[in-house]
């Protein structure tokens, strides 16, 4: 029979093991502020998925996209991950002037939910992208920005 002792370290093994690859398998959310700090000084895209907590599309995406393996990785490597909700989140500082989150959003072109806005590293605009999208079509998106094809 094993031990009190053995059975508590394999259960203790199994769950830092469990933590650990579950941990590498998600997406790091950041606030705006943090996050746009932290692509300009990882040289990285912006990503900035803009929800509502009403939006059952934004929960969709969150459940299926933003799960995905492969999407998830994609983000991870190429780019810092923003969640906004212009309808709760406090003011913005974005190149150099404090916006409201809703004037903020409004300006960067979102007039549904959800919408995932990019910017450059430098935090010059790319685009926004109204709407819910599959894990397939978020990695042509994704692979889109990280290869520039916008600028062609």
């Amino acid at each position: 029979m094993i031990s009190n002792k053995l059975q508590f370290l394999v259960l203790a093994v199994f769950l830092i093991i469990t933590f650990n690859i579950s941990a590498q398998d998600a997406i790091k959310w950041h606030k705006f502020d943090e996050g746009l700090n932290k692509a300009q000084t990882e040289n990285k895209f912006l990503l900035v998925d803009f929800y509502t907590d009403w939006c059952g599309w934004c929960k969709k995406m969150d459940a299926n996209t933003y799960t995905d393996k492969s999407v998830i990785d994609l983000i991870n490597k190429n780019f810092i991950a923003v969640k906004m909700n212009p309808e709760k989140d406090g003011a913005v500082n974005f190149q150099d002037k404090n916006y409201p989150a809703a004037n903020f959003a409004q300006a960067a072109g979102v007039t549904g939910y959800p919408a995932t806005g990019f910017f450059e590293s430098d935090s010059d605009f790319i685009a926004t992208v109204p709407g819910y999208m599959e894990p397939d079509k978020m990695i042509e998106l994704l692979n889109f920005i990280t290869e520039k094809k916008y600028l062609e």
